[in-house]
């Protein structure tokens, strides 16, 4: 197992701070280190009356906040020219699609930066992230989700529900390599089904009854949060209550 950890990582870059020290190759392209630039970008919801968001990052820091007036505030802030995101969206019969994504990620050695603050609106929701190497906090408990998948890499990812919840949410979490912490409500049903792959997946206070770990509140509220997760090689923390993080 350790021999299998070791080549794992040896193909992965973890953020320390906000930089990134060496990106991995992604295309066999070599690409510079330049002056650091900061973009803003705002997406204006539409006739939409529902969205699907689907968020792509190759290697980088990613944070995730409700509170946008509108569907999309952003900002992007990066230093290497062919990181700049991609931001897409449509709307066809009233249900919007959203795509940010980072087509290109190439060789780079230096003192890199790549982060991407996003807030979003209230808006009828089923969103997938995907994050390859580095660092996401995704703070979603203000958001109207229907349904969400989380796709991690190599990094520390902390996916926090915590907050009020109108209706059920349907949850896919698939882990990675590295540390992965989701937050939950107490006073929220909660239904978790874990499956530890090659990592460990720790409960904390939840109660295991079967194959499924549920807190107090399951079975008693009118809300159900049911998250299915799928362990990779690393660490996956399931933690109960509290405000949502700042950020």
């Amino acid at each position: 197992m350790q021999k299998r950890w070791a080549n794992l990582c040896l193909g992965t870059t973890l953020l320390s701070g906000l930089a990134i020290a060496c990106a991995c190759t992604m295309d066999g392209e070599r690409v510079s280190v330049s002056e650091l630039r900061t973009e803003s970008k705002t997406v204006a919801l539409g006739a939409a009356k529902s969205v699907r968001i689907n968020i792509d990052m190759k290697a980088g820091e990613l944070k995730i906040n409700p509170g946008a007036p509108q569907l999309l505030d952003a900002n992007f802030t990066y230093n290497v020219p062919e990181w700049q995101p991609e931001v897409r969206y449509a709307v066809q019969d009233t249900v919007g699609s959203l795509d940010i994504s980072q087509s290109r990620m190439g060789s780079v050695s230096g003192n890199t930066r790549n982060e991407w603050d996003l807030r979003l609106g209230k808006v009828p929701t089923d969103m997938t992230v995907s994050v390859g190497a580095g660092r996401a906090t995704l703070a979603l408990g203000g958001l109207a989700l229907n349904s969400l998948e989380v796709n991690m890499g190599a990094g520390e990812t902390t996916v926090d529900l915590t907050g009020s919840w109108k209706k059920d949410l349907v949850a896919r979490i698939q882990g990675g390599v590295g540390k992965a912490t989701v937050r939950l409500p107490s006073d929220v049903g909660v239904h978790v089904t874990a499956h530890g792959g090659l990592g460990t997946i720790n409960a904390g206070t939840l109660h295991k009854q079967g194959d499924v770990y549920v807190n107090g509140s399951y079975g008693k509220s009118p809300v159900t949060l049911r998250i299915e997760i799928q362990g990779g090689v690393g660490e996956i923390n399931l933690e109960m209550g509290g405000p949502p993080p700042v950020v």
